[in-house]
């Protein structure tokens, strides 16, 4: 009898307990770490020592330490696994690469991670650094990566593991759209996530493995859509869409574990807030029976592991000049969290797009255009340091301005708008103009209006005038989507200053800067 045709059986054990012949497992879990090695405030950027220690403080490596250990001993049988995006976010990736991820992630003994997109950022060359220096394998199933000779035969698809006598399948998923949300270069081609797993599913069943996890860096809504279709994957460990799940929070996305069928989707968030753990039950034909668990809150009152908060004392020794210099100050705090900025005009894109056009307006610029994915954290009232600002763009984008006809900025709104039901990163920020979106018609014909700055006033976008226009150099280069900007645009400079300078040195000149959303995006 087949895993899909065992699904009333299996029911029927969700309601009546455990066989004597049944596996219980434990699968621990994390993602979206993003370099968050130090604790975090509440608003996901960096905590002061002084916050740490009152206990308002989240996450941090030492904190992960001491979790991990405490959830290992609770188990007969336990596994520790990343859904993706261990790089970037950090000065620590900045200085680093993903040199202390490696570190970090070898101390805490995990046993696989799937690819991130952000894996991606600065190319192959720094994945491949990172898989020679891990101790466990990183997989990556819906890629050809056959022409990258950093990659190839390196990079596996899936792979078996043991655990208590048992055997358990591996495979790992990344974003379909990576090539457009990183750097991965051209050699490597991105596929459908249900056809890679049902090919591995079908290569781990052939092998005699019945107990299947998918490491899926694809989003809470691709995760249930594989769930759906490959009904033999047991459990599906989430990221890349940052998504809470819980069975206690009102401020959860769906349950913990969400099920599909048989299968059990989880994901804890991001940065290092939650640990995951879930524990399932098998029974002796590999049929998930019983799945349990909720995501563990790292706060202040996890203890951290002291050997582990000297070494990420020494590593950040080179960083504190940096990050540590007060560049401005801010008289209320600044909402730059992504379930705002990726649907709807938010507070940072609105700093975040004058503090572009500020610096250019000079040059005849009269267009500012941000990507959302680009803007990482909110920072917090009073002091702003230049750590803080960097957390908030750590991609480390230059300034990039261009030339481009009114029918291309209306093209690159339509992009921006076009997978707002995802939580997208490509949700455009704006300065200079304005635009009236409707979300009940199709993506690629969302856009109703849009009207752009002249001389203090507003005029609708001309398809045919030619417009100043600055970004940054990743959108501008075609990155979250926006081709036409590669493709169309004229007299381009992508070589500008740092985008995180500029934004510090437009706080520093509005001190103290208020935060505003000012009715330049609407939903019809």
């Amino acid at each position: 009898m087949t895993k899909t045709l065992m699904t009333t059986a299996a029911l029927i054990g969700l309601s009546t307990g455990m066989a004597a012949a049944d596996y219980s497992l434990t699968i621990l879990h994390t993602n979206d770490f993003h370099a968050r090695f130090e604790p975090i405030s509440k608003y996901d950027g960096p905590c002061s020592a002084e916050d740490n220690t009152a206990g308002e403080c989240f996450g941090g490596s030492a904190r992960l330490v001491t979790a991990i250990a405490d959830a290992r001993a609770r188990s007969n049988n336990s596994i520790l696994v990343d859904g993706g995006d261990q790089f970037q976010g950090t000065l620590f990736y900045t200085y680093y690469k993903g040199a202390v991820a490696a570190e970090m992630m070898n101390k805490l003994g995990y046993d696989g991670m799937t690819v991130g997109n952000h894996e991606f950022d600065d190319g192959p060359e720094v994945l491949r650094g990172f898989m020679d220096t891990v101790e466990f394998p990183v997989l990556m199933s819906n890629a050809d990566v056959s022409a990258e000779p950093l990659l190839a035969d390196v990079l596996r698809k899936s792979i078996v593991i043991e655990r208590g006598g048992e055997k358990l399948g591996l495979i790992g998923l990344t974003p379909e759209d990576t090539d457009d949300l990183a750097s991965p270069g051209k050699n490597i081609t991105f596929s459908d996530p249900i056809a890679a797993v049902q090919t591995e599913v079908a290569k781990l069943s052939a092998d005699g493995v019945n107990k299947i996890i998918v490491l899926s860096h694809s989003g809470y809504d691709v995760d249930q859509a594989v769930a759906a279709a490959v009904p033999e994957v047991d459990v599906i460990v989430g990221g890349h869409s940052n998504t809470y799940l819980s069975n206690t929070s009102d401020r959860a996305s769906g349950p913990y574990p969400t099920m599909v069928g048989n299968t059990a989707i989880v994901q804890a968030y991001a940065y290092g807030k939650f640990l995951g753990e879930l524990n399932v039950t098998f029974d002796d034909a590999g049929v998930v029976t019983a799945a349990t668990g909720e995501p563990l809150t790292l706060d202040g009152g996890v203890a951290q592991d002291a050997p582990t908060v000297e070494r990420i004392a020494t590593l950040a020794e080179p960083l504190e000049e940096i990050r540590n210099k007060i560049v401005a100050e801010t008289a209320a705090p600044v909402e730059g969290d992504r379930s705002v900025c990726r649907v709807q005009e938010c507070e940072m894109g609105n700093l975040v797009a004058d503090a572009m056009l500020d610096r250019v307006k000079g040059q005849g610029v009269q267009i500012a255009i941000a990507n959302s994915g680009g803007l990482r954290s909110s920072i917090d009232a009073g002091e702003v340091t230049m750590g803080e600002v960097l957390t908030v763009l750590p991609f480390q984008n230059t300034l990039s301005t261009f030339e481009i006809k009114g029918a291309g900025i209306l093209s690159a709104l339509e992009n921006g708008v076009s997978q707002v039901e995802e939580v997208a990163g490509r949700f455009p920020q704006v300065a200079g103009m304005k635009f009236t979106w409707d979300s009940s018609a199709e993506p690629g014909s969302r856009i109703v209006e849009v009207m752009v700055e002249t001389d203090g006033s507003f005029e609708p976008l001309d398809p045919e005038k030619i417009y100043a226009v600055v970004s940054n150099n990743y959108v501008r280069g075609g990155g979250d989507g926006y081709d036409v900007f590669e493709t169309d645009s004229m007299n381009v400079y992508d070589f500008g200053p740092d985008l995180a300078d500029v934004t510090a040195e437009y706080l520093a000149a509005n001190l103290p800067y208020t935060p505003y959303v000012a009715d330049r995006i609407t939903k019809k």
